[in-house]
């Protein structure tokens, strides 16, 4: 294993001394995705060759140093290190709150190191969370933010985004930590999701000293980008009319068959996405899931792989040259010239989504809708054309400039509204270089082509999800790219490829409703750690699934359908409080989730006392089933059981939701300190309608139905079909 030892850095001259920022959204990008020209064979350097060439982390300053009372009391400690883009931000608790540690939070990219002071008081707040947990809390901006938009053309050291910066920086809080209580050395814990899940493994992977243990949390696996979008967005389109159908279906009470009612294409794209991964159940939010992640990777695979663009419209083995006839009625090739450019302040205005992820529509009094000021309100974000484009199923394509100072340029779009063209992930510097008369094209090609691109990135054996792609020798069923590129996109994120080798303790939480980093990939890591572990992996590392949740990792994730899914906040508090005592005194946490794969799913145990885990399973009847069809003025009977795995916290909350309306504000008592619970309830319906009545669990690592932290819940629905 390549490691980077971190000595304690110098003191600081002048004794501490501040600033604000935005919170980072719901959606966490994928990854990083520098362009990933020759990533496969870089390495990370030694030990020494990394200490040669990186003296910038031996002057580290601080610039503010205040006591601040917002979430809670608080110093507040802002700082960098001389020579370099790095800046970190820490909050420490009173003396008599401290216990000897940090928390610190790893995002999917190198962002801002002040997220955390703009998150509302409640589940989300880290800073909050940590002092509520002894600890003082560590971010930092990553070693610098970078330009998504000119992704293509960053050339940067990667290890410093992923974990040379975020190392100096937790261990320069050590000393600012031993300067402000005194004693020992603090214990130190990173955690990060998605991008930042790889972040976080690379960085305990490649570090010694540096962090005690980690989280990581929804996590994907070398091979998953750009694959576990690009079969997703094949599905988007082409199951754009049955979706209501195949969410009927795998809903409780449903036939159980999301196969009925498809043609011949429409069922093996459906099998196809599924056997990658995907959970069927998610299908439900196909209206607003857009192409997420991929927003960010699209220029950095055009950059590694731009043949393939081409192959796929003219080569056999390829499914635009093979059928063609599949993509005419969504391809777009419209030409026409721009009218006027799109500010951020007129689309502001004019109330369009600049979301290049999702296609989820924002109106209303979201506050993305805030008439932008200064610079950024001048930013062009958009076209209007002289011709209104033609419609089509549209989640993405480019903007290709025939005439102008951009001539020979493309800029990806993210979507098409009446005669306006809303940029995506685009280098903004371009973009002003666009103006009116220029002579552009509209045209999808490349993201249409990306849809079966996976097919030809076939791997190793290891990745079962791609058996589907093989003939029974082994042998891929279709053309291969010159290499695989998804590994080099993990490089460019983590500083070097999983491998399960690490020191210190590990807890991974992965969500079994995942559609972007679909659950899989955690055991695939899993897998990776046992084959270095061997026995001892029980006394390293623990994976945690959470049912019902989905990717993101904040409370208003669950908004999205409060009736379906859960948050999984509470999840990772759990596992960094347990991941504590792990280290510190030696308590070991409850045993991982029991589970099968099965066809690129995990299938977890029916019941707490087999799955393990910390998350509460709650098993719901009606009529002693999944569905009952009754007269209108009829009452049912439901039946519900709430369990806790062994050695996860007390049941502190369950709720009914009997309208099917995601409220859940119908309470049932729960004893003191109880770990099972049996209920029973019984409603009439009055409306003719269906129903899916829901019962939620909470569980509390300590048992506090009054903190907002470490809370972990989970539901279970059943169908009411009133006559």
């Amino acid at each position: 294993m390549n490691t980077v030892s971190f000595a304690f850095l110098p003191r600081p001259g002048a004794f501490f001394g501040l600033v604000q920022a935005a919170v980072l959204g719901a959606v966490l990008v994928l990854s990083q995705t520098a362009a990933c020209q020759g990533a496969e064979t870089a390495q990370p350097a030694s030990p020494v060759e990394q200490q040669a060439a990186s003296p910038p982390f031996t002057e580290p300053y601080i610039d503010i140093d205040e006591w601040r009372s917002e979430p809670v009391r608080h110093r507040y400690v802002h700082g960098g290190f001389k020579g370099t883009d790095t800046r970190f931000s820490y909050y420490f608790p009173d003396k008599s709150q401290y216990q000897g540690r940090f928390f610190q939070h790893i995002t999917p990219v190198p962002d801002d190191e002040n997220l955390a002071q703009k998150v509302p008081p409640g589940e989300d707040n880290k800073i909050g969370f940590a002092i509520e947990s002894g600890a003082y809390f560590v971010e930092t901006n990553g070693g610098g933010k970078f330009d998504l938009g000119k992704i293509a053309t960053t050339r940067m050291d990667p290890t410093i985004s992923a974990y040379r910066a975020n190392a100096a920086a937790a261990q320069y809080s050590r000393v600012v930590a031993m300067q402000m209580y005194g004693g020992e050395r603090p214990f130190g814990y990173a955690y990060g999701g998605s991008g930042g899940g790889y972040r976080t493994i690379g960085s305990i992977e490649n570090t010694k000293g540096v962090w005690d243990g980690v989280v990581p949390y929804v996590i994907g696996s070398t091979m998953a980008i750009p694959n576990m979008f690009t079969a997703r967005m094949q599905a988007l389109r082409v199951l754009r009319d049955k979706f209501p159908q195949i969410i009927e279906a795998v809903e409780p009470g449903g036939s159980g068959n999301p196969y009925a009612g498809l043609d011949d294409i429409e069922a093996a794209t459906l099998r196809e996405v599924t056997r990658m991964g995907f959970p069927p159940q998610s299908w439900f939010g196909y209206k607003t899931m857009g192409v997420h992640g991929f927003a960010a990777l699209y220029q950095g695979v055009v950059a590694a792989d731009p043949g393939y663009f081409t192959d796929f419209w003219t080569k056999p083995g390829y499914l635009g040259f093979d059928h063609p006839e599949r993509f005419e009625r969504d391809r777009i090739q419209f030409k026409s010239a721009v009218a006027t450019p799109v500010t951020a302040a007129e689309a502001a205005r004019l109330r369009l989504n600049l979301d290049a992820s999702s296609e989820r529509n924002r109106g209303g009094v979201d506050t993305a809708f805030r008439i932008p000021e200064g610079a950024e309100g001048q930013r062009v974000v958009g076209f209007r054309l002289k011709d209104t484009p033609p419609a089509v199923f549209f989640l993405g394509g480019d903007l290709i400039v025939h005439s102008g100072a951009a001539q020979g340029k493309r800029l990806p779009l993210a979507r098409i509204v009446g005669d306006i063209v809303v940029l995506g992930v685009a280098d903004s510097s371009v973009a002003a270089q666009i103006a009116a008369g220029d002579q552009v094209q509209v045209d999808n090609s490349n993201f249409l082509a990306m849809e079966t691109y996976h097919r030809h990135q076939v791997p190793g054996p290891d990745f079962k999800v791609w058996d589907q792609f093989r003939k029974p020798d082994g042998i891929p069923l279709y053309p291969q790219r010159p290499r695989l590129i998804g590994p080099g996109f993990v490089m460019a994120t983590a500083g070097s490829l999983q491998t399960g080798r690490f020191e210190g303790r590990m807890i991974v939480v992965s969500s079994l409703w995942d559609r972007e980093a679909v659950p899989w990939q955690a055991d695939w890591y899993r897998s990776r750690v046992t084959e270095h572990l061997g026995e001892k992996a029980d006394e390293h590392f623990r994976l945690w699934y959470t049912d019902h949740a989905l990717h993101g990792d904040n409370a208003l994730q669950a908004q999205e359908a409060p009736d379906r899914i859960v948050g999984y906040v509470g999840v990772l508090q759990h596992a960094l409080r347990d991941l504590a005592a792990w280290v510190e005194k030696g308590i070991a946490p409850p045993e991982s989730t029991r589970y099968r794969i099965e066809d690129g799913h995990v299938i977890v145990a029916p019941t707490a006392e087999t799955r393990k885990g910390i998350q509460p399973v709650v098993a719901l009847n009606v009529n002693d089933g999944e569905r009952a069809d009754i007269a209108a003025g009829q009452s049912v009977t439901f039946t519900g059981t709430i369990a806790v795995p062994p050695g996860a916290g007390p049941l502190i909350a369950a709720r009914w939701d009997l309208e099917g309306a995601g409220s859940f504000d119908t309470s049932a008592p729960v004893p003191e300190g109880a770990r099972t619970l049996d209920l029973e309830i019984t409603h009439r319906f009055d409306k003719p309608g269906t129903y899916f009545v829901g019962l939620k669990g909470v569980s509390q690592r300590e048992g506090d139905r009054a903190t907002p932290y470490a809370r972990i819940e989970n539901i279970d629905r059943v169908r009411v079909v009133v006559r």
